[in-house]
């Protein structure tokens, strides 16, 4: 699998043929970058797939077959229902496909129990917000925000960062944790916000010595977990925010709730227009 800016996929020499699959993934099915790809791919014969939200749209129109996320109209552009939903069907079409590669059907049940389960640990992220509030607080003012993830982990920092920029107008960069130490250090000074998403999985204690060296050069870190009885082996994190346990590959539906939140309150304290955030269609 690669994953591909699809603005960027259409200009370079892609090698495409018949057994190729293009997942095109669009929340109005409109987009014109990803239509572009589309096109190029079914002039090489690949089998084109469709995930969006609008029915009737282009894309829904213009793919072989596809999926529909169902999840109403979008009334902001920074839309989290979008988002977790095209999480949702991904997941489902990976464990589709699974089944045909011979996944463990215990493994399968598990996931799709875990997955049925989630509306309830995110529910119980939202009745809590108090810590998110408070964060955003104490945050609104800074200029610039590092967000450090791993694995699965690191788009679901990107994400928090783009929500961030979308609705506060803030500079944020979403990083993967080990590549930090390859020049974003240097931008660290005393006081800067570094959201760090750190869930007790394979990277954990890899991703709590990145959070150390920051930690270390004067970071405000948020740090972002699931619940456990270990303590966080740190000393000095300014924030800790912990998600419900489930399904390791489910995390990212729950750590992208306090990450979305931050935005949707930072820019609630500046007074900014959520619905519709500036130079966005």
């Amino acid at each position: 699998v690669h994953v591909e800016y699809a603005s960027e996929f259409r200009y370079r020499n892609a090698i495409i043929d018949a057994n190729t699959i293009l997942i095109a993934i669009s929340q109005s099915g409109e987009t014109a970058d990803t239509l572009a790809a589309i096109k190029k791919s079914k002039e090489s014969g690949a089998l084109t797939l469709g995930i969006c939200n609008v029915v009737g749209s282009t894309i829904s129109r213009e793919t072989h077959a596809g999926i529909f996320t169902h999840t109403g109209p979008e009334i902001g552009v920074a839309s989290t229902k979008a988002f977790t939903a095209q999480l949702t069907i991904l997941i489902m079409l990976a464990l589709k496909l699974g089944r045909k590669k011979n996944i463990s059907k215990n493994k399968g049940k598990k996931l799709i129990r875990a997955l049925r389960d989630i509306d309830q640990d995110v529910i119980s992220i939202l009745k809590n917000s108090d810590k998110v509030k408070k964060v955003a607080k104490n945050t609104w003012k800074a200029n610039n925000f590092l967000y450090l993830g791993r694995g699965v982990n690191f788009p679901i920092a990107l994400e928090g960062a783009l929500k961030l920029k979308e609705l506060s107008y803030v500079h944020a960069e979403g990083y993967p944790a080990g590549e930090m130490k390859h020049g974003p250090l240097a931008l660290i000074e005393e006081g800067m916000p570094v959201v760090v998403l750190a869930p007790r999985d394979n990277y954990y204690k890899k991703t709590i010595s990145n959070m150390q060296e920051v930690i270390a050069r004067g970071a405000k870190v948020l740090l972002i977990t699931n619940k456990s009885k270990d303590e966080v082996v740190s000393e000095n994190i300014w924030e800790t925010i912990e998600v419900e346990n489930t399904n390791d590959d489910l995390l990212p539906f729950l750590l992208t709730i306090p990450l979305q939140k931050l935005a949707y309150y930072s820019a609630l304290k500046k007074g900014y227009d959520i619905d519709k955030p500036r130079n966005l269609a």
